[in-house]
């Protein structure tokens, strides 16, 4: 048996505890706390997100039934419910929010050389849209959405190289997809995918003079005008048309005056002709569409953080404990990533999550958990010593 660390204990050392403190700090986050500051209200909900507790009570339960091994385990003490609660209710949420981007910073990087699927382009590729979390709105009154309920919006910027959140904004159910992108900076030489939704000319306009491209769907009641066609394309690779257009609408081309680029690409699978919207003359037709396709990897991204993290059972009911909730699920996230990618672990961060999530309280090394080369090992070992019993 090995005597070390809980993997729990193991998996703290990989959150920089220094960075989150300066957070505390500039929120005066700590302000008349004794015992339970905003570290261990950090930690005991990275536990909660870590063993996809439903509920506050859960996370509670499960650390008092294990209140002699807290100290082993990097938390101080456990609490009941109610005081949690309070912390998330009253603690400002922007400190779980910029140490969430201190972790966004972090990972990302460890992440630039992973390929986009099906493209050979060097730029970074960024794919955009949001999930809604459905709610009450008798119990979530702050956050309306559409049809008389109630809701709140996850606006996600994805890097698509790794998979890894470059931006997190959480709204109400209402706000629309495309206002997002007035708080976006974009970064030069960047390109950003997107649906319909993001066309927006102010916007695409700001993200073209920024040095950055764009590929969108193309609105079926957009009107233009064609400057030039290529006729070099090999209708066999699905791609029907690209050419370059002026918009004429009076509103619209005086939002974006510059050419554009349509590419026409049918998709044999959904048999159904995609109509694609860019800034971008420099890839070819064919990697416009194979860009669009990865687009589906951001819809990846929040099926897999809503089946494998607890976002649709919140933990509170203001806007302040909503958030915090939102940020420490992609706290736990980023702080998987990292592990993945330290230990140079084979498995998927899926895989890891289902590993660690009933792990939190073995004493077997991260590395012997997470490497499968050393899985494939341990299970020979046992084959071994059970054909020789």
């Amino acid at each position: 048996m090995n005597s070390g660390k809980y993997v729990f204990a193991q998996l703290l050392h990989f959150v920089d505890r220094y960075e989150f403190e300066k957070y505390v700090s500039k929120y005066n986050g700590d302000f008349r706390t004794r015992d339970f500051d905003c570290w261990n209200q950090f930690i005991q909900l990275f536990f909660g997100q870590l063993t996809s507790r439903n509920s506050l009570r859960d996370i509670c339960v499960c650390l008092k039934a294990h209140k002699n091994k807290l100290y082993h385990l990097g938390i101080r003490k456990y609490v009941n419910q109610s005081t949690l609660s309070r912390a998330n209710e009253n603690r400002d949420c922007q400190i779980f929010a910029d140490f969430g981007n201190y972790l966004i910073g972090k990972v990302r990087p460890l992440y630039v050389n992973e390929p986009v699927a099906n493209v050979d382009i060097a730029n970074e590729v960024f794919a955009l849209d949001s999930t809604t979390v459905s709610l009450s709105l008798k119990l979530f009154s702050w956050a309306p959405g559409k049809y008389s309920r109630g809701a709140i919006k996850i606006h996600t910027l994805l890097d698509l190289r790794g998979n890894i959140p470059a931006f997190i904004l959480i709204t109400d159910g209402k706000y629309h997809d495309s206002n997002a992108l007035d708080t976006i900076v974009p970064v030069s030489g960047a390109i950003y995918v997107m649906d319909k939704a993001y066309v927006d000319f102010i916007a695409l306009y700001n993200i073209h003079n920024s040095g950055a491209s764009f590929v969108t769907r193309a609105k079926d009641t957009m009107d233009y005008t064609v400057i030039e066609s290529n006729f070099n394309i090999d209708p066999r690779s699905g791609l029907r048309g690209d050419k370059t257009i002026l918009l004429n609408g009076y509103r619209s081309k005086k939002l974006y005056p510059e050419q554009l680029r349509l590419v026409e690409y049918y998709d044999d699978e959904k048999g159904a002709e995609l109509i694609f919207l860019t800034n971008n003359f420099e890839v070819s037709a064919l990697e416009v569409a194979r860009l669009y396709r990865n687009r589906w990897q951001i819809e990846t991204f929040f099926k897999w953080i809503k089946q494998n993290l607890t976002i649709k059972s919140l933990w509170g009911q203001s806007e302040n404990a909503v958030n915090t909730h939102i940020w420490v699920a992609i706290c736990t996230y980023l702080i998987v990533a990292c592990v993945k990618h330290k230990l140079k672990s084979t498995l998927s961060i899926y895989e890891i999550m289902q590993i660690l999530g009933i792990s939190a309280f073995d004493k077997t090394l991260l590395k012997e958990l997470l490497t499968e080369d050393q899985i494939i090992q341990n299970v020979k070992e046992q084959s071994n010593l059970f054909s020789k019993t």
